[in-house]
Order: structure tokens, then C-alpha cells, then sequence
């Protein structure tokens, strides 16, 4: 999971950048990088941590051009500590690109021996971004020339599609020429489109992972990137599109619409704060179907994400909502941090119990997901500390039991708290008195009603991979290679 942008603009585009990737934060906290196009002269500041503590005024100041683009990293391949492998990546030929990649691929093993052995192309890093680029590269080269067209660049993006397996949303800078923009056949990873006029009248345009950046920065929402689509915007602001790919099919991670993207973001036409609220109400169906009167006296969220469903469920169940705990907001994304030892850390640091809410009651917490069940426990062992009788936990997601591969830091299963366990074996791992699941085909119900979506990917729910080239030998590797 990361969050991506490119802006073309008429006027310096370094601070459009920086707001941007202060919006999309909560995408990913372990680095940061801008770059800029001044003609055929690219530039580009990377820094480890969060965007404020990125750049600075100098920073900026290098940043010269009026196209650019910027990313936040949350690693799932690679290393979150080796500065290599922080976005935005560069290569000198052919014209001089740089690239930024939310994704994950899957078949790495076999581009990398590809890229050494017939492409003569050498890595620096063990980030997918890097092959990604590369592979890019490499099928640019063909078209070597003072007057690349866009066919020549769409001709390339439709041979990456055919040689890259995985989930990529991708924006490209290439020098003197302008900003590209392609995302996988499947559209597992979100981009989004986005238009304004400059006090002239002349084009600006913004691609990036959410809805917000384009609302925020003035821009009208164009549409979504395709999925196998790319998109090219010269520097002079002509937009050119193309079908890349001959197997294009819509089905978005469903994680991005349970945790990922901020509510009040649109992804594939489909709002992430209504789809919260319709997982409140399809949960409540389910506790009423499993609970019986009088085994709940209050409705808590964990904030933030949690809010919006434990919102609509406290009304469906006509209980009493309260705000239990408080969430200190200077700490960041604990699903999101490097390392167990870390995320539990920081639940302390990040929540405090209100006892005065807590105390004597059967308190039912809603959370958006379980994954490694540590913020989980922590949550539920901190309500007991403040005197709740009995804590029921529930997760407006289903059980988290299979790696997730395309973008989001699930690697192994051993990981999972919900992989190899029945509910009452995670609710007791959890420390929990009774535990609720969303149902697959409820949470299924919630995010496509009213929408134009047919398919989702649910893969770390059920297992199945909607690329279909994700092979058990490839998760046993993955096992053996990565954890989180």
C-alpha cells in the first residue's frame, strides 16, 4: 500500500506535490519522495519518514518544473529501512525516466532473471517498483528517438502488460516529454483522474490513489484510470489515452474500501464512507441473528477507521453509541508500522480507555479489520482495564485468513491471526468474550450495491487470487522470503 500522484501543471508544481502527499498520508509512513520535470532536467528529494518531516524549504527549492509527481511508501516488498529502496526511482535511459508504483508484483523472480540476462539491465535493489521501472524502460528503448509519439509509449505500456504480473498503479515522468499514468489489467490498486483550468483558461491535470487530492486541490473528477489503461499528458497539457491491455476486468482489492482509503474518498464510483456505513448495517444483521437482548449495553468504534460502521450498527441495534476511547493523533497507522513489537507499542500510545464510559458494561468494540490480532488484544485488554463486564469485538471485514499478494503487508499466514483458527479460538487469542465476523458476501453486498462493480479482489478473505497466476509454490516462496 502506497499512495501515489502526478501533477501537470501551468505554474511550479513542488508545493501542489507536497499538499498532495500530506493528504495521502495515511497511505504510507515509512518514506517520501517528489520529482520534476524542467524540460529534459529531473530532480528529485527522498526522504525516509513523513511528508512535514521530508523536505525542506532548500528542498523545494530544487524542485524546479511544471510536471511532476510524488509518492508515500508503506513497504510490502523490500526493505522499509533501506533508503535504496525509496520512491521515486530513476533510470537515465532511454530520455531520462523516474517512476512511482502502488503494487505489488508477482512474478519478481522472473522479470529479474529477464531483465539481467536478455535486457542487460542491473538493479540496485530488491524493490518491485525498480523492475517495474525497468521493464518500463526497456520497452521505451525501442522506440529510441528525438520524436517519441504517444502510440510508441502506449506500444510499450500494452508489452509490460504482457510481461508483468501483479497489481500496479503507476505514474511515469519522462523527461520532455510528460507525465504517464497505467494501472493493471484487473485495477486492484486505485487511480484516479482529475481536471481544472488555470486562471487563463489553460489545462491543468492530477492523477492520483484517491479522490481527495483531486477535491481538495480545486480539480473536477474526471473519471478513474482503466483498468489496462494508460493515459499520457504532454507538457503542454494534451491528454491521450489507449486500452493497453487485451484482457481488461474490473475488480478492485476490497481491503481498500474496509481500511486502506480515507472515507471521504470515491474509488470506482463507490463512496468509502457510504460502503462503511451499509458494513454497519449488514454486521448488525448478523450480531442479531447471533445475539440475544441484553448482551450489549453500548456501541464503541476503534477510531478512526471503525467510526463510520459502529455508527450504523449502534442505530440499526437501537443501542446507545459512545466514544470510549480517545485517540491521540500524533501517532500514525499502527497497521501500518514496521514490526510487532512496534504496533503493540504504539496501541498504548495512540489510544486511551475513558473509564467513565467503560465501567460496569457489556461493551460491543467495532473495529474495520483483525489481521495479526495484536492491536486487537491490546484494544480489548485496555477495556477491561477500565472496567467494562464484558467485551464483545467486532469486525466489520471478514477473517483475515490468506496472504494478501497485491499490495498490502500480509505476507505469511502465520501472521494472521484468523489463519488455522475457528472464531472462538481468535476470540480467545484476542482475549475477547464473544467475537463477530462480517460475512464475506455481506461485505461483498456493502461495497458493490448501487455501483457498476461486479467483482471484487477478496483473495486474503477466500483465498482466491483474481490474477489466477498466483500459484501455492509462489506463497510457499513468499513464506519462506518475507515477513511483515
Amino acid at each position: 500500500m502506497c499512495g501515489i500522484v502526478g501533477h501537470v501543471s501551468t505554474s511550479p508544481v513542488n508545493q501542489q506535490i507536497y499538499d498532495s502527499l500530506l493528504l495521502l498520508q495515511h497511505r504510507g509512513q515509512d518514506s517520501t519522495g517528489i520529482a520534476t520535470s524542467e524540460g529534459r532536467t529531473l530532480h528529485m528529494v527522498k526522504a525516509k519518514g513523513q511528508v512535514r518531516e521530508g523536505y525542506r524549504t532548500r528542498d523545494m527549492r530544487t524542485l524546479l518544473g511544471n510536471v511532476g509527481l510524488g509518492h508515500v511508501r508503506y513497504a510490502t516488498a523490500g526493505s522499509a529501512k533501506n533508503e535504496d529502496e525509496v520512491q521515486p526511482f530513476y533510470v537515465n535511459a532511454p530520455y531520462g525516466l523516474i517512476l512511482v508504483h502502488n503494487g505489488n508484483l508477482t512474478n519478481t523472480r522472473e522479470l529479474s532473471d529477464q531483465l539481467f540476462r536478455i535486457d542487460r539491465r542491473h538493479l540496485n535493489s530488491s524493490s518491485d517498483t525498480e523492475l517495474l521501472l525497468n521493464v518500463l524502460a526497456n520497452e521505451l528503448q525501442q522506440s529510441v528517438g528525438d520524436d517519441l509519439t504517444t502510440d510508441e509509449i502506449f506500444d510499450a505500456v500494452a508489452r509490460v502488460d504482457e510481461r508483468v504480473e501483479g497489481s500496479y498503479a503507476a505514474i511515469a515522468l519522462i523527461a520532455g516529454f510528460g507525465l504517464l499514468a497505467f494501472r493493471d489489467p484487473f485495477g486492484i490498486r486505485p487511480l484516479i483522474l482529475g481536471h481544472r483550468h488555470d486562471e487563463v483558461g489553460r489545462d491543468e491535470w492530477v492523477v492520483a490513489s484517491e479522490s481527495l487530492v483531486l477535491e481538495a486541490g480545486g480539480y473536477e473528477i474526471v473519471r478513474d484510470v482503466e483498468p489496462g489503461e494508460a493515459i499520457f499528458i504532454s507538457t503542454a497539457g494534451e491528454l491521450f489515452s489507449r486500452q493497453c491491455s487485451d484482457r481488461p476486468r474490473l475488480a478492485p482489492c476490497s481491503f481498500e474500501y474496509v481500511y486502506l482509503a480515507r472515507p471521504d474518498s470515491v474509488m470506482n464510483g463507490v463512496s468509502i464512507y457510504e460502503t462503511r456505513l451499509r458494513m454497519g448495517e449488514t454486521l448488525a444483521a448478523k450480531i442479531k441473528r447471533e445475539m440475544t437482548a441484553g448482551d450489549i449495553d453500548v456501541v464503541m468504534p476503534i477510531p478512526d477507521s471503525g467510526r463510520p460502521t459502529a455508527t450504523q450498527l449502534a442505530h440499526e441495534l437501537n443501542l446507545p453509541y459512545r466514544e470510549g476511547f480517545y485517540k491521540n493523533r500524533y501517532v500514525g497507522r499502527t497497521f501500518i508500522m514496521p514490526g510487532q513489537k512496534v504496533r503493540k507499542k504504539s496501541v498504548r500510545q495512540k489510544l486511551n480507555a475513558l473509564s467513565t464510559e467503560f465501567k460496569g458494561k457489556n461493551v460491543l468494540l467495532v473495529d474495520d479489520s483483525i489481521v495479526r490480532g495484536t492491536t486487537s488484544k491490546e484494544i480489548v485488554e485496555m477495556a477491561r482495564q477500565a472496567g467494562a463486564k464484558s467485551v464483545t469485538f467486532a469486525s466489520a471485514a471478514p477473517a483475515v485468513r490468506y496472504p494478501h499478494v497485491y499490495g498490502i503487508n500480509m505476507p505469511t499466514r502465520g501472521e494472521l491471526v484468523a489463519s488455522g483458527r475457528t472464531v472462538e479460538e481468535v476470540a480467545s487469542v484476542i482475549s475477547a468474550d464473544r467475537l463477530v465476523y462480517q460475512d464475506i458476501d455481506d461485505l461483498t453486498e456493502a461495497i458493490t450495491r448501487g455501483s457498476d462493480l461486479t467483482e471484487l479482489d477478496l483473495s486474503c478473505f477466500n483465498g482466491e487470487y483474481v490474477t489466477g497466476t498466483v500459484t501455492p509454490e509462489y506463497l510457499a516462496w513468499l513464506e519462506a522470503t518475507r515477513t511483515s
